[in-house]
């Protein structure tokens, strides 16, 4: 890492922890890698091998925008339909489904909350198969779904999740290409990229600034880059406390593009593939209502300009379904330095607890 990264700042100062996670994401993304793949790759052979017909993802918060992110995966790369289930049909509602053929992934860092829990066990009562993606291969959740992967993160101690969003994204992504009957050979450029990216600190230490006084924040995108845009404002709410609404670019025009003006900071993240390309017009529109855009994506994308312009990332010859998972980095680090320019502390948004059990 460079001098200028956050992790190499004094080691008292606020948001020292999610700055050394942050950091690790390089490290926790070549040991999925190394040590996680062979038997993510087996536990896929086993799932397909059951022919489910349709997929169904349970996930709350950050574990919410990575089951979003499967969910593109899935139904691109294996063919199969996917929804995201609304817990409270079991857990409040009490409602008997039949979900014979159906494949249940339920994705959570902790594995602890009970509404997770209990809708992953009615789930394989209803005759699902039921497959459980965490850090903790001894929670509850774990235990109560017929397979397991566990993304090798580490403990996370900060309260907004970083590096295990970006091992779940990964793992997801292991997780379809052993589906379809693919490689992941892809994945192998990401920890070294994601070291490229992280030693820009500076750079974006420099962008924060402009977000310093915002009152509202808006991000866009489109396809598998749409949950980096959710993953983004749900980090920059939790940890700077700034309004932070993500849409798909498609459904910005369709009303809430009328809000934006002059001092409305933007923030498009436009792949480079396909949901980028179905992102232009959007941006055009958001170009032409004056709005303070800024980029974060392909080079060809954000342009020649400097830094104030955007944030390039290196995707060139990355395929589109694994660039969220370099997307989201510097995303993450903006809402670090964003979060110290206000005064507050990333480590303890006001609030929140690392495990949030809901029901």
């Amino acid at each position: 890492m460079s001098a200028t990264t956050p992790t190499q700042q004094h080691s008292e100062q606020p948001g020292r922890i999610m700055a050394r996670e942050v950091a690790e994401q390089p490290a926790v993304l070549r040991r999925l890698l190394a040590e996680g793949a062979p038997r993510i790759r087996e536990t896929a052979e086993r799932i397909a091998a059951l022919d489910p017909r349709f997929v169904l993802l349970t996930a709350r918060g950050t574990s919410d925008n990575a089951a979003l992110y499967a969910k593109y995966l899935l139904e691109t790369r294996w063919g199969r339909p996917c929804g995201l289930t609304s817990m409270s049909v079991t857990t409040v509602y009490e409602a008997r489904q039949d979900l014979a053929g159906a494949l249940v992934i339920t994705v959570s860092q902790s594995g602890g909350s009970p509404d997770l829990v209990a809708s992953a066990e009615a789930a394989r009562a209803a005759g699902a198969v039921t497959l459980a993606v965490t850090n903790n291969a001894d929670s509850p959740l774990a235990r109560a779904c017929e397979f397991h992967i566990d993304v090798l993160a580490g403990p996370e101690k900060a309260l907004p999740a970083t590096k295990t969003y970006t091992a779940e994204l990964l793992a997801l992504y292991l997780l379809a290409e052993g589906l379809a009957g693919g490689d992941g050979a892809a994945a192998t450029v990401l920890p070294d990229l994601a070291v490229q990216v992280l030693d820009r600190g500076e750079e974006v230490k420099a962008l924060a600034q402009r977000y310093r006084f915002a009152e509202r924040m808006v991000l866009t995108s489109r396809g598998y880059s749409y949950p980096t845009a959710r993953e983004a404002g749900l980090k920059l709410m939790e940890t700077s406390y700034i309004p932070a609404l993500a849409y798909s670019g498609a459904d910005l025009l369709h009303g809430p593009l009328a809000m934006l003006d002059s001092r409305s900071p933007v923030i498009a993240i436009v792949n480079d593939g396909r949901g980028g390309a179905a992102l232009q017009p959007v941006l055009e529109r958001l170009r032409g209502s004056g709005a303070d855009l800024v980029v974060v994506g392909a080079e060809e994308q954000v342009g020649p300009e400097s830094a104030s312009a955007g944030f390039a990332l290196p995707t060139k010859g990355v395929p589109e379904e694994i660039q969220p998972i370099l997307e989201i980095l510097p995303l993450q680090l903006l809402a670090y330095e964003v979060t110290l320019a206000r005064g507050q502390d990333p480590d303890a948004p006001r609030s929140l607890a690392k495990v949030t059990e809901t029901r």
